[in-house]
């Protein structure tokens, strides 16, 4: 399924096993209509990536993101009917309490909060992770696990009271329960790891060489399926603690995963910007997808050192009339334009206020300083070319390939 203009950050399939919402580094977030593969509704809410997404009882869904807030939906989407100012940092993961009546999130702030849904009551924050928290799950006892780059799991009591600290070898980026309280965690050295309820370790098993990104549980707690940063999605017995079956995927990072609710299908999504569906028994894809040349991939060929410096650049900005926006705008006509005005991008006010018109020059000094001094506010990366014939070269790239006719 085709429709974000940037990676795919977040997956999850509704409770009517016919939908799912997505979240993307384009800063929108898509409901999908399974059967057909199309987009029921583009929802803009949030300033910045939308990192994270989780399905509630009854169809309606949570999203969150860079901004550090969330926005409840109501099934169908349209606007938020409740938003949550969660966070001091990016939210990069949500789960929904096996009552309903709880979600949680984690941060990049360090912290885990956990909101009542239906009565607007405050959160309660969950502090001790030493660093970015990556991952945070409900067990079916309705205690909370999460996971981070202080490379401890922690499981939190309902009430009050301290966690239960598991230490493990390497920062933590996924969790994953099973209906009998038992816990996966998965991260940096490509390993999987199976705790019991009280934290014990009981199994461990290498999916990749490379960093494990996501998991997911089949409904049924049979199936176990682990994405890479490499690309690939490792199919793991649950009960027999081995691998059945590897997908090689599109070779771009996958950041999520999802099962359909009879476990047949699996959804995976991340770099390339599409939703893809696989058969989970069999590893076979369902459906073809083939990504378009675009004019970024044609450029990349010209073989000028312009265009070689702007595939730094490709993963966040298009370039053509048709293209879209991603993390970043789209650069089609971008100069003449006054900073903060590309169409359909959600820029911040910081950047509205700043008196900055696309030139040569303008665009020639944003990479002589950095993008951190010369728009104060911007969430793009920091890149500075420091020599001159190289931003030049750049200048001219941008100055044939983002021409309005």
């Amino acid at each position: 399924m085709r429709g974000h203009g940037g990676p795919v950050r977040a997956l999850a399939v509704l409770a009517d096993g016919r939908s799912a919402i997505s979240g993307s580094f384009d800063q929108s977030a898509i409901l999908w209509d399974l059967d057909t593969g199309t987009a029921r509704a583009v929802l803009r809410f949030h300033d910045g990536a939308v990192n994270a997404v989780a399905a509630l009882p009854g169809g309606g869904f949570a999203t969150a993101g860079e901004d550090g807030r969330v926005a409840v939906y109501a099934p169908g989407g349209g606007e938020p009917v409740q938003v949550l100012a969660a966070h001091r940092a990016p939210i990069v993961s949500l789960t929904v309490s096996p009552d309903g009546a709880r979600l949680a999130s984690a941060s990049w702030d360090g912290t885990v909060r956990v909101f009542p849904l239906a009565d607007g009551a405050e959160a309660r924050v969950l502090e001790g992770h030493q660093g970015n928290v990556n991952a945070v799950a409900f067990l079916p006892d309705g205690r909370l696990v999460s996971g981070g780059y202080d490379a401890c799991i922690r499981i939190w009591p309902e009430g009050a009271g301290a966690p239960l600290v598991v230490t493990l070898p390497g920062p933590v980026n996924a969790l994953a329960v099973s209906p009998r309280n038992e816990i996966a965690a998965a991260g940096a050295d490509g390993a999987v790891r199976i705790f019991g309820p009280n934290g014990s370790a009981i199994g461990a098993f290498e999916a990749s060489r490379t960093p494990v990104t996501t998991l997911a549980l089949s409904p049924d707690g049979m199936r176990l399926a682990a994405a890479t940063i490499g690309g690939e999605i490792v199919l793991v017995d649950w009960g027999q603690r081995n691998i059945v079956r590897r997908i090689a995927g599109s070779g771009q990072p996958v950041w999520a995963v999802a099962f359909r609710p009879d476990g047949s299908e699996l959804l995976s999504a991340g770099g390339d910007r599409l939703i893809r569906r696989w058969n989970a028994k069999s590893g076979e894809p369902i459906g073809l997808a083939s990504a378009p040349e675009t004019t970024e991939r044609q450029a990349d060929q010209q073989g000028d050192r312009g265009a070689e410096l702007f595939r730094a650049c490709a993963a966040c900005h298009s370039l053509s009339a048709d293209g879209e926006n991603r993390a970043g705008p789209s650069l089609h006509g971008v100069f003449g334009r006054r900073i903060a005005t590309a169409p359909g991008y959600n820029f911040s006010d910081t950047l509205k206020r700043l008196d900055i018109g696309w030139t040569a020059e303008t665009i020639g000094k944003l990479f002589e300083i950095g993008p951190s001094r010369y728009t104060p506010g911007t969430k793009m990366p920091e890149q500075v070319i420091s020599d001159r014939t190289d931003r030049e070269a750049l200048v001219r790239f941008l100055e044939r390939a983002t021409k309005t006719r």
